[in-house]
């Protein structure tokens, strides 16, 4: 039981740490790029991510925690993919309208759970697809706007949803399999993920925004924050591995579908943004459904906790989800929230 309840606490203080990193970055990009004038959205992740690597380079180095070796081939190919999931979902933005891209967000839970399902012969029970459901109504209802659709921001958009999921999924599956731990994937994972947006995180912004990276003149004060951005990051990047390997990616985008609750109501709250009798009706529904997928995970992984200690009983792993303050079979073992994109069109990690 002393084991269960240091697994417990683990997931809490991830969750709490995904929270609260996310809604720091959102609140200091949301300064740079909206206020300061900073609108190079992918360039600044590949700086997100390099200087993740540098952090965790001198905390293998002073033994904060031991590298493990992975198949090089394997890391490459994760990096890659997760650094291409982060331009496609900014030229998804840049293509589409904040409604489309809104939805384009929603749309990554249910194509995860079908995924997960066809491919990794997970179950969800009806309970929690109801939850799920919910949830996505109550954000839908909170944030999503205009919907103009196009040919090319649709197909952005489709790619967005596919890298995002198969990246998330292999961040779980990968730490499962392979006995390592988020610290350990994201070291070995961040230099490709960060030279792949270095490379094309130029581009793209320039193209986004027809401006320059390289000509943009920085004072001292843009200069502070993209610093305070980037060391936020390597919170946000590490909570993100850690979140998703101690639960599961479903339940990564049902916190991430909190941050935006969260945002929606500082935004209003301290800075005083608009908002309707939709947005906080959104929120509610969006809040009740939390709740039922909390409760629903809760209660079917302790019901199969209390069936797998029966004699002759096999453990399974059966349900992908996790509870968000829940708990999770101890026999199995986290590109950040996009909400400042909706008045800044940027990338947050």
């Amino acid at each position: 039981m002393g084991e269960m309840s240091g697994f417990q606490l683990g997931v809490i203080g991830a969750l709490f740490l995904s929270v609260a990193s996310s809604v720091s970055i959102v609140i200091c990009n949301k300064a740079l790029m909206s206020h300061l004038g900073f609108p190079f959205a992918t360039t600044l992740t590949s700086w997100h991510l390099m200087v993740t690597y540098c952090t965790l380079h001198v905390a293998q180095r002073f033994n904060f925690f031991e590298n493990k070796a992975i198949d090089m081939q394997t890391v490459m190919l994760f990096g890659i993919l997760n650094g291409v999931s982060i331009g496609f979902l900014n030229l998804s933005l840049g293509f589409n309208s904040i409604g489309f891209y809104q939805m384009t967000k929603l749309a990554i839970i249910p194509f995860t759970v079908l995924l997960e399902t066809l491919f990794l012969k997970k179950q969800f029970s009806q309970k929690i697809k109801f939850s799920l459901f919910l949830l996505l109504v109550g954000v839908g209802i909170a944030s999503v706007t205009d919907l103009q659709l196009n040919l090319v921001g649709t197909v952005l958009s489709l790619l967005a949803i596919v890298t995002t999921c198969v990246g998330q999924i292999l961040t779980n599956t990968i730490q499962k399999r392979l006995n390592v731990s988020s610290t350990q994937l994201l070291y070995q994972s961040a230099p490709f993920q960060a030279a792949i947006l270095f490379v094309s995180g130029p581009l793209v912004d320039q193209y986004l925004t027809r401006q320059n990276v390289f000509a943009y003149k920085y004072s001292p004060i843009v200069s502070g924050f993209i610093i305070l951005s980037c060391l936020i990051a390597v919170s946000v990047n590490f909570s993100t591995f850690l979140v998703i390997g101690k639960t599961s990616p479903v339940t990564y985008q049902v916190l991430g579908h909190l941050k935006t609750c969260l945002v929606l109501g500082f935004g209003y709250t301290l800075l005083h943004d608009p908002f309707t009798e939709r947005n906080i009706i959104g929120i509610l529904v969006a809040i009740i459904g939390m709740g039922l997928y909390s409760y629903f995970c809760t209660h079917e992984n302790k019901k199969k906790q209390l069936g797998d200690l029966s004699p002759g009983s096999q453990i399974k792993d059966k349900n992908s989800s996790t509870p968000l303050l829940g708990v999770k079979n101890m026999g199995h073992q986290e590109k950040e929230s996009h909400e400042v994109k909706k008045s800044t069109k940027g990338s947050l990690v």
